[in-house]
């Protein structure tokens, strides 16, 4: 395996999973490498199942193998929401702000300690007729407000407590040490490493 796809249009997304592949023998491509692409339906009622249905596409489509997240935003005092809706939580096509003012709108007066939350992510690595999945979860707060001006979608109001700050305040090398997606990479490079010696 020489060559690797990641299955997103998501710009914010293909810079941090880029940056933690760097290490490997393979060459990652993006979107940007090509003139066409699949536009996946993400219509599974799992982060699992939409990340298994972008990778085999684009694996597919592409005929090489292919890397694909789901993300999920999921709060406690919201009985997990908005989780596999968190792209879209406050519509379709809506701007992070939007989602975030919705979210920060939905737990208004709502006391800290009960602004518990965690991001999860599910990666998904296709090859051939070849599935297999990894998961990574990081646990924080819902702050009262935004803070920092880096990451993107809700990395202003996701509070890590250990390291005092937003995943928007953090450094992005800082955010992939602890981050959702940072320990789902992690072992997604693991099993490339294991399994096709990337």
């Amino acid at each position: 395996m020489d060559r690797l796809i990641l299955a997103t249009s998501n710009q914010d997304k293909v810079q941090e999973i880029s940056s933690l592949l760097l290490d490997l023998n393979i060459t990652v491509l993006s979107i940007n490498d090509f003139s066409d692409y699949p536009v996946v339906v993400e219509d599974q009622d799992t982060l699992k199942g939409n990340a298994i249905k972008k990778a085999r596409e684009f694996a597919s489509y592409f005929n090489m193998p292919a890397l694909a997240d789901d993300t999920g935003l999921e709060v406690d005092f919201l009985n997990g929401e908005p989780g596999i809706f968190s792209a879209r939580y406050a519509g379709e096509y809506t701007s992070y702000e939007t989602n975030v003012q919705k979210l920060l709108k939905e737990l208004d007066a709502v006391p800290t300690k009960e602004r518990k939350a965690q991001f999860r992510t599910v990666m998904s690595f296709a090859i051939d007729d070849q599935v297999y999945s990894v998961e990574g979860v990081c646990k924080g707060l819902i702050t009262s407000d935004k803070r920092g001006t880096g990451g993107f979608g809700y990395d202003p109001v996701f509070y890590v407590p250990k390291l005092d700050k937003t995943f928007a305040e953090m450094s992005l090398s800082e955010k992939n040490q602890i981050s959702h997606r940072g320990i789902a990479l992690r072992k997604a490079k693991e099993l490339l490493l294991s399994k096709f010696g990337a």
